[in-house]
């Protein structure tokens, strides 16, 4: 299946795009509508996880019942130097407006969960949008910012919702390891859980209000800590431009084309006397251009293979504006 391409050069269905207009009018704004490339079969896909090699990890608590364990959560946090992402409703804003603060002056990302918690993939867009502008102004009234995610309540979504969210400016986050402590897991399971599938660029889910969570993250904390684990908010995390979201919602970078028709030309240029003297024909030499553009070296002769290799390897690591360095001994 084909990834779903989020860069911001291009436009959304024009069907979603339709909606999300239609919407915004009735309820007096208007969704800065931003690109999602995509076919009409496919289904879009929230943000389970990110693509990294780099042992970040975002660890994220959605925020909808009472606030028993609010001092106790961050004074985990702060001992393992790990910063979260907390996603609240609207609703708990109302109630417990100074934990939002707490969660917010210790230096954690809060994200809009939400005014009242519906099943977002079943209400029509003007609710939709009326509910989440109404928690993000919440938020806002509270920390001065505006929030940038969002998480769906019961992790729900559809193309619609997602369409709608991502034209209100916001990044619609789900998880990869989920601790299960919603479900009355105990301290040994929501440790196990976690500990078992937490990896580079892992949305790890936890909730607030749960005395077994509070139980658990410590020990979690600390042994990926000890595992060379690093803990940022879900913005440090995911990528914001030229992104693709492949078919198991995993976030990947798209890399800048640095490996034009003219770089290619003007690298082999510099070899051309090596080419000459190995006997390489206009045609071997065509294909080894093709094979470098695509990275698919299969169709390359034998004899030109190596100093390809290293050609595309230089070229995909060169900056922009330079050219890269090859052994001219790679040409035989």
């Amino acid at each position: 299946m084909r990834t779903v391409t989020l860069t911001k050069g291009q436009i959304k269905r024009f069907a979603a795009i339709a909606a999300a207009v239609a919407a915004a009018a009735a309820v007096g704004i208007t969704a800065v509508v931003t690109s999602v490339g995509t076919k009409a079969q496919q289904r879009l896909l929230p943000i389970y996880r990110v693509d990294r090699t780099d042992s970040k990890i975002a660890v994220t608590f959605d925020v909808a019942w009472e606030n028993s364990n609010t001092d106790e959560l961050l004074q985990i946090l702060d001992e393992y130097d790990a910063k979260a992402t907390f996603f609240v409703t609207g609703d708990f804003c109302d109630r417990h407006p100074e934990d939002v603060e707490q969660f917010y002056n210790a230096g954690h990302e809060i994200g809009n969960h939400s005014d009242a918690h519906p099943h977002v993939a079943e209400i029509g867009v003007n609710e939709l949008i009326n509910d989440t502008r109404e928690c993000s102004r919440k938020i806002k009234m509270l920390t001065g910012e505006d929030p940038t995610l969002y998480r769906a309540p019961y992790g729900e979504y559809s193309d619609n919702m997602l369409t709608t969210i991502e034209g209100m400016g916001l990044k619609t986050i789900q998880w990869d390891t989920d601790s299960i402590d919603w479900n009355k897991a105990t301290v040994e399971d929501i440790e196990k859980r976690i500990l078992k599938n937490a990896k580079s660029g892992s949305i790890l889910l936890f909730h607030n209000d749960l005395e077994n969570t509070t139980e658990a993250l410590p020990v979690i904390l600390n042994q990926l800590k000890k595992s060379g684990y690093e803990f940022v908010t879900v913005s440090e995390l995911i990528y914001h431009d030229n992104y693709t979201i492949d078919a198991n919602g995993e976030q990947q970078a798209v890399k800048a084309d640095t490996v034009t028709d003219e770089k290619i030309e003007a690298v082999i240029a510099q070899y051309s006397e090596q080419i000459k003297a190995a006997g390489i024909t206009d045609e071997e030499l065509s294909l080894a251009v093709s094979g470098i553009k695509s990275g698919d070296l299969s169709k390359v002769p034998e004899k030109l293979r190596p100093f390809a290799q290293q050609v595309m390897n230089s070229l995909d690591s060169a900056g922009e504006n330079s050219l890269p360095e090859v052994d001219s001994g790679e040409i035989k």
